[in-house]
């Protein structure tokens, strides 16, 4: 299933900048960026409860937020990109 994740982190108090790059680390072990808080992850339900866990231990639930997009197995239709900078195909192939 595919999953939006967006975050937003307070950097106020001075420990923001360690929180976005630890949810952001998160993030990038399940999914690619799209926008700089905004990830597609690609996950079957194991990996989504793991990352789902790490992100809610990352964040301070007092300043910061998280929103998930569930887009679920058939996300193509619901998906659409228009201009520069098209994302990586979640189901295409990759050469490493």
């Amino acid at each position: 299933m595919l999953v939006l994740v967006s975050y937003d982190v307070d950097f106020r108090d001075g420990t923001g900048a360690r929180r976005l790059r630890r949810i952001a680390r998160a993030c990038q072990d399940y999914g690619q960026r799209v926008q700089y808080s905004l990830f597609e992850c690609d996950v079957d339900p194991a990996q989504w409860t793991k990352l789902r866990g790490r992100l809610l231990e990352e964040i301070d639930k007092d300043k910061d937020s998280l929103r998930f997009y569930y887009l679920g197995s058939n996300w193509r239709r619901r998906l659409e990109h228009v201009g520069a900078k098209a994302g990586r195909d979640p189901d295409g192939l990759l050469l490493v």
